[in-house]
């Protein structure tokens, strides 16, 4: 989501891709889902980016319980916690609060970020 998001609100100053240590190869239903429900549309390996220069690498990567990767190189770094909706249980209300949660958090990082 977060990815949609920065490549939504930050378009004319950003370019970004997304990545895992171990990405799932395709996008959660429920991240497309709730992209749509609060109007944006929208996993690679980071093996695919380990000779890219970034200006700002942002991990999310503890609430995953992922390994948090490395870039070599000049960049700023932020870290986020942000809850990882995938692994969500309980009724569908309670998982699409989930998302919101993660979508919303993303979104006022994001936005945080690209006003300042």
């Amino acid at each position: 989501m977060a990815e949609t998001l920065v490549n939504e609100i930050g378009a004319d100053r950003y370019e970004t891709v997304s990545t895992g240590s171990n990405p799932e190869r395709y996008v959660h239903p429920k991240s497309i889902e709730t992209l749509q429900r609060h109007g944006f549309y929208g996993g690679k390996s980071w093996d695919e980016f380990a000779n890219l220069q970034f200006d700002v690498v942002i991990t999310v990567c503890d609430a995953a319980a992922e390994i948090c990767p490395t870039f070599l190189g000049k960049h700023e770094k932020l870290h986020w916690s942000i809850p990882y909706p995938a692994r969500a249980t309980g009724t569908e209300s309670e998982i699409n609060v989930t998302f919101d949660e993660a979508f919303n958090l993303s979104k006022q990082r994001i936005e945080k970020n690209y006003y300042d």
